[in-house]
């Protein structure tokens, strides 16, 4: 799993079993590997490359998956019958049926010896829909025991039952804009929202960013880097004769009141809670503020690894050709089960 905060690769060893009518897991091991400052510029840069440099970079990463795949395995003594690659997103505009995810399969399954499958959400996009969230399967197969499954990273987003079906959408941007802002003082983030946490809120800019229409629209709906560059940053910028820290705080208190009224209907109910952005304290803090929901945040592994573990999932389910990809959450025409398998 490579995310939109391009912080680095994450590999997860995985387990997963069909037993008593359901379906159960264990995560043996799993660690994040850093990408270098290189990578980082370049996979940042590389939508406005071409197609040449995007088709380089996606052999080159894919080489680069392998071969952490394989220094991974040697280092904890582990085989693997499966590798289920996410890659990394350069493109996500699905309303002009674009995606694209990099980390080719083949020059993983070349460098591994292991079978792949990748490239998860082209056939969704291909059928009408968003191409994301793919996620919300797991949610409903592997952590049923809660009404609501929020993720926390570049892009916030929340699961759930609902009377038409598994829901889920793309909440608001969270740790790419803070991440971005966090950079201007020279720091990769705000460790545990401590810069935030020391700003007041700017309420013109705060009002601005609530009545963005992305949060008028319904479910399914997703969010790519692409719509934070082009209405986030802008809206941003015309406030950066304010301190950084209030700066942060007014984002901050909009991310957590965009995640409170995801889950407005959700008093007494429980929400797992994982991804990066669940170490931010004051953001954590300011969630809980406005939510009425239990925020219920698992065993570390589970944080770090849940997404890794569910594109695990998402494999073996296309290994076993059933339904991956739920048509209710991604708006695409049908239920289907997506990824391209690749053999050594």
């Amino acid at each position: 799993m490579s995310g939109t905060s391009h912080d680095g690769l994450d590999i997860a060893h995985c387990t997963l079993y069909y037993e008593a009518s359901s379906w159960k897991y264990r995560i043996n091991v799993a660690e994040t590997v850093p990408y270098s400052k290189e990578w980082k510029i370049r996979l940042l840069g590389l939508a406005d490359k071409g197609e040449k440099a995007i088709r380089e970079a996606d052999k080159t990463l894919g080489n680069f998956i392998g071969q952490a795949v394989n220094k991974f395995c040697l280092k904890h003594d582990l085989n693997a019958d499966l590798i289920a690659s996410h890659g990394h997103t350069i493109f996500h505009e699905p309303l002009k049926k674009l995606t694209l995810q990099i980390g080719n399969g083949k020059a993983i399954a070349g460098k591994t010896g292991i079978m792949v499958v990748n490239d998860f959400r082209s056939r969704d996009v291909e059928l009408g829909g968003q191409g994301a969230p793919l996620v919300p399967i797991g949610d409903r197969l592997l952590f049923g025991e809660f009404d609501y499954c929020l993720n926390i990273g570049g892009i916030a987003n929340i699961s759930f039952e609902s009377s038409g079906g598994r829901a889920a959408f793309d909440i608001c941007p969270v740790n790419i804009v803070l991440n971005h802002l966090a950079q201007k003082a020279a720091k990769d983030y705000d460790n545990k929202g401590k810069m935030a946490a020391a700003g007041t809120v700017i309420k013109e800019m705060l009002d601005e960013l609530e009545h963005m229409p992305f949060y008028n629209l319904y479910g399914p709906k997703s969010l790519g880097r692409e719509w934070v560059i082009e209405n986030i940053f802008p809206l941003i910028n015309r406030y950066d004769s304010y301190p950084l820290n209030e700066l942060m705080a007014t984002y901050t208190e909009h991310a957590a009141l965009r995640i409170a009224d995801a889950a407005k209907y959700s008093s007494k109910q429980k929400m797992l809670a994982s991804g990066g952005g669940v170490y931010n304290d004051f953001l954590l803090e300011r969630i809980r503020f406005h939510c009425a929901a239990a925020i219920i945040l698992p065993h570390p592994t589970i944080i770090d690894f849940r997404e890794a573990l569910i594109f695990a999932f998402l494999g073996v389910l296309r290994l076993r050709g059933e339904i991956n990809v739920l048509g209710t959450v991604t708006g695409s025409m049908q239920d289907h089960c997506a990824g391209t398998v690749h053999h050594p």
